[in-house]
């Protein structure tokens, strides 16, 4: 599936737009961190959820569980909330 990198995340791509695969949440990003390392890791914490300033959108719809499944041929948008002054 086509994955949307938002520009702070990009120094792991070096891409806007990059290839991932999986049947859930947590197994695309999973196989993004295989391609990419230490992605996943800026987007998931330690006690496996997802970190409060990091959205997923699929094809529209917005993902709240890692344990959601997902379709092939999908979207995935990975919105991350900026924030200083």
């Amino acid at each position: 599936m086509n994955v949307l990198i938002p520009s702070a995340l990009r120094s792991y791509t070096e891409h806007g737009e990059v290839e991932a695969s999986g049947t859930t949440l947590a197994a695309v990003l999973d196989d993004l961190d295989r391609r990419h390392p230490g992605i996943r890791f800026r987007m998931i914490d330690e006690q496996q959820g997802i970190r409060p300033h990091i959205r997923f959108f699929f094809d529209g719809e917005q993902l709240r569980e890692l344990s959601q499944p997902l379709r092939s041929g999908g979207e995935l948008i990975i919105v991350q909330a900026l924030s200083g002054g």
